[in-house]
């Protein structure tokens, strides 16, 4: 229908066929207009019967059935009975309310219970909106002087549901056909929000509730060492929900119509189904499109029990204190990097948050904020996004001060069970020289005895297995090909070079996967991620406005935070 009424809008020859028809003693099937309204109207049905929307099943009947009574009441009469074309648009129309009737019970969905309120005022504003723009042009063009306003008013409403096929019931207005498209088109747009405010999906919790971050923390404390991203669940902006048990839990949040969950699920193993049927059977409940970003191969494999799709994202990189030496060939360059910085005069401090007095990290937090990139915000997956919050007194800070003292970069990790850290921030001065950060990381290694830890996870490498099996001698033309793709995108995303900065300290590569419910849904999937990260922003009107939002250093902010390489965040997985 959608298409149909696209032929009719942008064909004068169809439109006027469909004009006569149903000036004539004819009538057409259900949502066939020839109008621009239809057009939105039939495509958002359409996405939305598909999700299973119980409101979109609803809004048929409502439109449907009393249409569809209408034509069988119609039809009770000969005149109408004459032609063939009404019963091909009552049986067609039929048929559709007998498939809602039957099918009634497959459409489960739930909509958020605000979307009503939000349905209604969109509705009246943009009937309004359009009946006075609309009288307004008819008024300023109409050739025929002493109509009525309730005349015009008629008019422009009957411009907000079609260009043709109602045009002849208005004898006392003429207006130029300029002012009939322009009423219609804005009724399109405006009829889009109206769509946009019925069917979107509910967002789910946007908070972290106290009790359940206490619970989760506790978690952490029996079960933190399995996943090196399992503090990450900790951010507010978070939602979790529970195994039956209570001994394990998932941590997502509902972007753009997707359930987006990162790492693995906190807690006992053996309680990881109960809680990822009761995060799939939400999904289902309000037609979200479940997904997983940086699942572990352990994790990933359970997901796939439960229907899941896996999709490698790429590796992890984690050092280990004890396997870890500056010694050998691979070696130099970071052992180079290292002894230029040492002789220029830099040094590293290292010590717990809880250690940093209030003054000093209300400092560190202003020059993190002054060396980030961009505006933006970024981080969701691997990043814990509020820096220098006091419930985070266990993470590490690494900082490197020049030979005059002067904080020149800094790295924040959060833990990683006991004895174990997990990079969530890097952000460095440009001005400074090269090898900071390589300097950082190796005295962090080498003196991990001050904060007792043993592993460290560092930045994730996506498709970290096509650049080095790419690169190596008898590389086919497939792998070869995906490679220079890679390679070539990498200029702005910059995923060769992190695959680079992780390989040069000899780390254990772990994988991490994306899991997801059906292939279709990828781009899907792929955008939310990336928004999620902050790599792509939703418009907003402090956004279109220029309006900045900046939390004092004191308290933990409210969107989220991070860094990418040598800079901004610590560079995660988008999407796919």
């Amino acid at each position: 229908m959608a298409l149909l009424n696209l032929v009719a809008v942008a064909s004068v020859p169809f439109r006027e066929e469909v004009r006569e028809h149903r000036a004539s003693q004819y009538f057409t099937p259900y949502l066939a207009t020839a109008g621009l309204v239809a057009i939105p109207l039939s495509l958002f049905l359409a996405v939305a019967m598909r999700r299973r929307k119980r409101a979109a099943w609803v809004f048929n009947m409502l439109l449907a059935g009393p249409l569809f009574a209408l034509y069988v009441l119609l039809m009770t009469q000969e005149a109408y009975r004459e032609h063939g074309f009404n019963w091909f648009s009552t049986a067609l129309t039929g048929l559709f309310v007998l498939s809602l009737v039957v099918g009634r019970r497959e459409f489960r969905a739930r909509s958020g219970t605000w979307n009503r309120g939000l349905a209604a005022v969109v509705l009246l504003a943009g009937l309004a909106v359009a009946a006075l723009v609309g009288t307004l042009l008819v008024s300023a063009t109409t050739n025929q002087p002493g109509t009525s306003v309730t005349d015009r008013v008629s008019y422009a409403l009957l411009r907000v549901v079609t260009l043709g096929p109602l045009s002849g019931t208005s004898v006392t207005v003429h207006a130029p056909r300029w002012v009939d498209v322009v009423i219609n088109v804005l009724a399109a747009v405006l009829f889009l929000l109206l769509l946009y405010a019925c069917f979107r999906a509910p967002r789910g919790r946007e908070l972290l509730t106290a009790e359940d971050e206490r619970r989760l923390r506790d978690l952490l404390d029996r079960y933190g060492e399995r996943d090196s991203l399992g503090y990450f669940a900790l951010r507010r902006d978070k939602a979790v929900i529970w195994s039956p048990s209570g001994k394990a839990a998932i941590a997502y949040r509902v972007v753009g119509g997707v359930t987006l969950a990162s790492g693995d699920p906190l807690g006992d193993p053996e309680a990881w189904p109960g809680a990822i049927e009761q995060w799939l059977r939400e999904a289902r409940e309000y037609a979200w499109a479940p997904a997983v970003v940086g699942a572990s191969e352990e994790a990933g494999t359970i997901y796939t029990r439960h229907g899941l799709d896996a999709l490698e994202l790429g590796d992890e990189a984690i050092v280990e204190r004890d396997a870890f030496t500056l010694e050998g060939r691979a070696m130099r360059g970071v052992r180079q990097a290292r002894h230029r910085v040492r002789r220029a005069g830099y040094t590293v401090r290292i010590r717990r948050h809880e250690e940093i007095p209030q003054e000093e990290m209300a400092a560190l937090l202003d020059r993190a904020d002054h060396w980030r990139d961009s505006e933006t915000e970024r981080g969701f997956s691997m990043a814990l996004g509020r820096l220098g919050d006091p419930d985070d007194g266990r993470c590490v800070m690494v900082e490197c001060h020049d030979g005059e003292g002067e904080l020149r970069a800094l790295l924040s990790f959060v833990p990683w069970g006991l004895r174990g850290l997990s990079l969530d921030l890097m952000r460095r001065d440009r001005d400074a020289d090269n090898g900071l950060i390589e300097f950082m990381v190796v005295e962090l290694l080498q003196r991990a005895d001050e904060v007792d830890v043993d592993r460290v996870s560092l930045n994730f490498a996506m498709f970290r297995s096509v650049f080095e099996r790419g690169a190596r001698i008898g590389a086919g033309p497939v792998l070869r090909l995906w490679r220079s793709v890679l390679t070539f995108f990498s200029q702005w995303w910059q995923i060769e070079s992190l695959y680079r900065a992780n390989a040069k300290y000899r780390p254990v590569w772990e994988p991490r996967y994306l899991l997801f419910g059906k292939t279709s849904e990828l781009p899907r999937i792929g955008l939310a991620s990336a928004r999620a990260e902050g790599f792509v922003a939703a418009p907003s009107l402090p956004s279109l406005f220029g309006r900045r939002h900046r939390q004092p250093p004191g308290r933990p902010p409210d969107s989220t935070s991070g860094s990418a390489p040598e800079g901004n965040a610590r560079a995660r997985p988008v999407g796919p």
